[in-house]
């Protein structure tokens, strides 16, 4: 067991993360006290606000360590499997919460739309993901799905995956998305010719590739606004 030291609920209640959080609210804790609520215990000789601090020293920000793999935080020496798990669940809600518009109907029509709804989801991640937002006549979200997760420097795309989903939900257009885990949106030449590909694979399925968006951290480019879609 942890020695009496390291075992927050021997600590005096005031300084315990959790009733902190319940008397005071949440914006009174720091990261780690936050993070040391999802992981629950610590280990032999650690607090869990130990671990959650070496968490955060060990990957630079919360930022870094929330755009991190389940299965990378599970080998972390002080997390193993359940406590990764909570950590990758905390931190989808909160990508999900910030992507929503507060609206019961998503409307796309701009990039700017579109990055605030998927610029949460995708700007942190460690590697490309390509999806497709599937949209109505009316610019409405009928719903998106995954593509394609590559590596850290490309992803594998095929228009039969892209497609396929926009006739079974009857779509009128597609837009088009992936993220460039380093940061920069400015797209490559792979992703021109990508794009080129898919709009003329579109044009051929009477469908319109509204946009393709390239979401970098914290700004994007969309090939609409610079013709190339």
């Amino acid at each position: 067991m942890a020695s009496v030291a390291t075992r927050i609920e021997q600590w005096p209640a005031e300084e315990r993360p959790r009733e902190r959080l319940y008397h005071k609210g949440a914006d009174a804790l720091a990261d780690a006290e936050l993070l040391a609520i999802q992981l629950g215990t610590g280990v032999r000789g650690k607090s869990a606000v130990d671990v959650a601090r070496e968490l955060l020293v060990q990957y630079g920000s919360l930022s870094r360590l929330a755009a991190r793999s389940v299965a990378e935080l599970a080998g972390v020496a002080g997390v193993g499997r359940a406590k990764a798990v909570r950590l990758a669940a905390a931190f989808e809600l909160t990508r999900r919460l910030r992507s929503r518009n507060g609206a019961e109907r998503i409307v796309l029509a701009s990039p700017d739309q579109v990055f605030a709804r998927y610029g949460p989801l995708m700007e942190d991640l460690d590697r490309e993901v390509f999806r497709a937002a599937l949209l109505d006549a009316q610019n409405g979200l009928l719903r998106d799905v995954v593509v394609s997760e590559g590596t850290l420097s490309a992803s594998l795309v095929h228009p039969r995956e892209v497609f396929k989903p926009a006739i079974l939900e009857s779509a009128a257009s597609v837009i088009l998305l992936h993220n460039h885990p380093s940061g920069d949106p400015t797209p490559s030449r792979e992703d021109l010719r990508l794009t080129r590909q898919l709009v003329e694979c579109a044009q051929l399925l009477e469908l319109r590739v509204h946009d393709h968006v390239i979401i970098g951290h914290g700004r994007y480019v969309s090939l609409a606004q610079r013709g190339g879609v």
